[in-house]
């Protein structure tokens, strides 16, 4: 798939790893929705980078968790663009406990957020997306979501409903000539480890990281890139962690 002028909506877009998915994709010529609960500077910044690469850029402004929200999300997004040839689900954040200390609706959220919210959207974009001769869905998982994860237990299991979610539509919708793949990534330094103390961050980096090094939202953009351009692949998970869940964990 060539990008120049597909038209991509990415949720969580406006930052993290979302943004850096969305300023890749506008680099190689696709006109992009991002997509955040709320406008806020960080969102304008993004959207200005987004419109200065010369591409058609927007934002839509919804609550992933929320199924009538997914719903207008779509909607909007394909009367800006004139309809969607890539689908990202990248919206997401961070849900610390174990079964026995997690709250019941931080576990419901998580549901909502991660998995909930793939559900809807995909249900709402598959009419513009069997429109296209091609089209790609494509999901963000974890680390977490391959390999046990101490203390995350709802991260942990919806981001491997994801992976699964992935094997499941790629086979149900490969005769659409759409392909639908998920990136898992480790250690990003984002907001969502901006709470990592720097006594956890040294372990990381000394112990459960092979390489020693963090990982940017670049090199996984880099990552989904390739997944959304090979039209020969679907169905896969692909792990961008620095190797860290290919070890016995420390």
């Amino acid at each position: 798939m060539d990008l120049i002028g597909k038209r991509a909506l990415v949720t969580g877009g406006t930052r993290g790893i979302g943004a850096a998915i969305a300023l890749d994709f506008a680099r190689g010529g696709a006109n992009v929705v991002v997509n955040s609960r709320a406008e806020d500077a960080t969102s304008r910044e993004t959207l200005s980078q987004l419109r200065a690469l010369g591409v058609q850029a927007e934002a839509v402004y919804a609550d992933v968790a929320k199924p009538d929200e997914n719903e207008r999300l779509v909607a909007e997004t394909a009367e800006l663009l004139g309809g969607i040839d890539v689908l990202v689900h990248s919206a997401g954040g961070p849900c610390p406990g174990t079964i026995e200390t997690v709250r019941p609706e931080d576990w419901m959220n998580a549901f909502d957020v991660h998995v909930h919210a793939a559900y809807h959207l995909i249900r709402h974009a598959l009419p513009h997306l069997r429109k296209n001769p091609e089209g790609v869905i494509l999901l963000v998982s974890s680390v977490a979501g391959v390999r046990g994860c101490p203390g995350a237990v709802a991260y942990g299991v919806v981001k491997g409903a994801i992976v699964q979610m992935t094997r499941m539509l790629a086979r149900d919708l490969a005769e659409d000539n759409l392909r639908v793949n998920c990136v898992a990534p480790g250690i990003i330094r984002t907001r969502f480890h901006e709470k990592m103390t720097s006594d956890q961050q040294k372990h990381n980096l000394a112990n459960r990281i092979p390489l020693h090094r963090e990982g940017t939202s670049e090199q996984v953009a880099q990552v989904v890139h390739l997944l959304a351009t090979n039209d020969f692949m679907t169905g896969e998970m692909v792990v961008v962690d620095g190797g860290m869940s290919m070890q016995v964990v420390r």
